[in-house]
């Protein structure tokens, strides 16, 4: 069975000699799983493949269900930490797992569509996320098991080693800047919860089971106010043109469908915004140009409403 080329090549720029050694023993791995769970895996795969390997299984019993594979690291055990701690509120459940070798076994969603490819508008959408978020809406557990938001933003700093002490293919104003707004919404006392981290439309699936009929997959597990965790599903599936008014009114339904601050939600998705810039330049994957774009639009915004 081969991974997909592009697949093959993420993660041996994330993942390096590790990611070399984990794409040699895959074969072995997926062979493995089939046995110890007693599945089979359909291929190909039709799910999008970006930093892990995906595919739809069957069960000996005819269980449908879904193998995630990844190199083993600290965000594939979160990932198993938030959905042990989420235990189906909101998300979908963990059925079995292996965190040593990166394999999760994960209950499938049926139907399956995407928030993304739903027939509903925009504002629809929005609110329909906005409840996933309110299931989710978990306190931060104790022990230092999950990343935090200020771990995240230690992200910037690295962009400055990494270019002694300059900003690289990023403008010193703009990250400037985000370090600032981070240091301050960082020093903010506001009640932590266990955010998934990546809600956006393509990670909300359409679920039969009763209401609302929207589940999360692929958390990644971090810790920080609510109003970080609204930023993906603002920065995702935006239209060609006028994202200002897209993002703009869709921070008005958010923060009115889950008494979230207006300004703090702007301000993070700046910062963020500048934070994931600085990963694309850390794991060579991605598009700087256009996320230093979706920078600017939150700091446009956010300078309007001051």
């Amino acid at each position: 069975m081969r991974i997909p080329e592009h697949l093959y090549q993420t993660i041996k720029s994330v993942h390096g000699e590790k990611g070399e050694q984990w794409l040699e023993g895959f074969d072995r791995l997926l062979l493995d799983c089939e046995e110890k769970w007693g599945m089979t895996v359909e291929m190909p795969s039709p799910f999008v493949l970006s930093f892990n390997f995906v595919a739809p299984v069957v069960m000996r019993d005819g269980t449908r269900a879904v193998l995630k594979l990844g190199v083993p690291s600290r965000e594939i055990r979160t990932e198993l930490a938030a959905l042990r701690l989420y235990d189906g509120r909101g998300s979908v459940r963990l059925l079995a797992e292996d965190e040593e070798r990166g394999a999760l076994l994960i209950e499938r969603v049926e139907p399956g569509l995407t928030l993304a490819e739903s027939e509903l508008g925009d504002e629809a959408r929005t609110l329909a996320a906005a409840e996933v978020m309110r299931r989710l809406a978990v306190p931060a557990p104790d022990g230092g098991e999950f990343p935090s938001v200020a771990d995240w933003a230690a992200g910037l700093a690295r962009l400055r080693q990494r270019h002694g002490g300059g900003t690289g293919p990023l403008p010193e104003r703009v990250v400037g800047r985000a370090e600032e707004v981070f240091r301050r919404l960082l020093d903010g006392g506001r009640p932590l919860l266990l955010l998934h981290g990546d809600l956006h439309h393509g990670n909300i699936l359409s679920s039969g089971h009763g209401e609302p009929g929207w589940l999360a997959i692929d958390p990644k597990g971090v810790v920080g106010e609510a109003e970080y965790g609204t930023i993906p599903l603002l920065l995702n599936q935006l239209p060609p043109k006028g994202q200002l008014e897209v993002i703009r009114r869709r921070v008005e339904l958010l923060c009115g469908a889950l008494g979230l601050d207006h300004a703090r939600t702007l301000a993070w998705g700046f910062a963020h915004a500048v934070l994931s810039t600085a990963w694309c330049d850390e794991d060579g994957v991605g598009d700087i140009p256009a996320a230093l774009e979706r920078a600017s639009w939150f700091e446009q915004l956010l300078d309007e409403l001051q």
